[in-house]
């Protein structure tokens, strides 16, 4: 798989029921950060490193960001919305939008719209390479708010531990996989990622690859109210992570 040869499916569905009360109006992807909504972002991203086929999943006031987008025109980006009829879970919402796109790619990188790792992804196309798919690993001292990762020989997903304290390889909530591999998620909806995608695939058998990004890289999930506020920072201190050409700065 190629970055010209995969669709990215952007998770934007979620409540965000933990910073409601500071975004009354919005849903949490379209936190403001420097100008723009958190969300386009994660899309000018993604146009950085050449992957220009976006699916936005969207949930909570999908009209917010459908109408963002709908009126934003970047060079070389085709991008539509698909709205969940319900809650259908992190892998439920990432299928209805697969489905809803009409799109048939090599594979599908699937992230989300409330966090950003700046790091390259050449290190997951890498991983994935003579797998059904791989995740991205971040290695961080202190794993409190995630469950952890733990890899097998070669490199291979073996493993979710529970969220606990202390240093550890957390998911940066990155996957790529391939379409064939669609055909073997579970049956029944909502649907998670990471309590029934990824463990089911794993007691099949079936290869995952886990990607490490270098140590230090700058992660940001904006998830509660402290980290929400610091997103303004993290932008302009990763301004040149967003175009290979110019400041992006509003």
């Amino acid at each position: 798989m190629t970055p010209s040869s995969i669709a990215a499916v952007i998770l934007a569905g979620g409540q965000g029921t933990r910073i409601r009360h500071l975004l009354p109006d919005l849903p949490k992807p379209m936190a403001p950060a420097v100008g723009r909504p958190f969300v386009e972002w994660v899309v000018r991203a993604l146009l950085a490193q050449g992957i220009g086929e976006v699916v936005i999943s969207t949930g909570y006031r999908a009209e917010a960001i459908e109408a963002h987008f709908r009126s934003l025109a970047l060079p070389g980006l085709r991008l539509t919305c698909a709205a969940e009829p319900n809650p259908l879970g992190t892998a439920g919402g990432f299928l209805h939008a697969v489905e809803a796109s009409g799109l048939s790619p090599e594979g599908w990188l699937v992230l989300n719209g409330d966090s950003l790792a700046v790091t390259p992804l050449a290190p997951l196309f890498a991983a994935a390479r003579g797998n059904e798919g791989a995740l991205l690993g971040l290695r961080v001292e202190d794993a409190s708010r995630y469950g952890t990762l733990t890899a097998g020989e070669g490199g291979r997903l073996v493993g979710f531990a529970e969220k606990k304290g202390g240093p550890g390889t957390i998911s940066a909530g990155i996957y790529l996989l391939s379409h064939e591999v669609l055909a073997s998620f579970p049956a029944g909806l909502p649907l998670s990622f990471e309590t029934d995608v990824f463990p089911s695939l794993l007691a099949r058998g079936t290869p995952l690859g886990l990607a490490a990004a270098p140590t230090g890289t700058p992660f940001l999930d904006i998830g509660t109210p402290e980290t929400l506020r610091q997103a303004e920072e993290f932008i302009l201190s990763n301004a040149d992570f967003f175009s290979p050409t110019s400041s992006l700065l509003p």
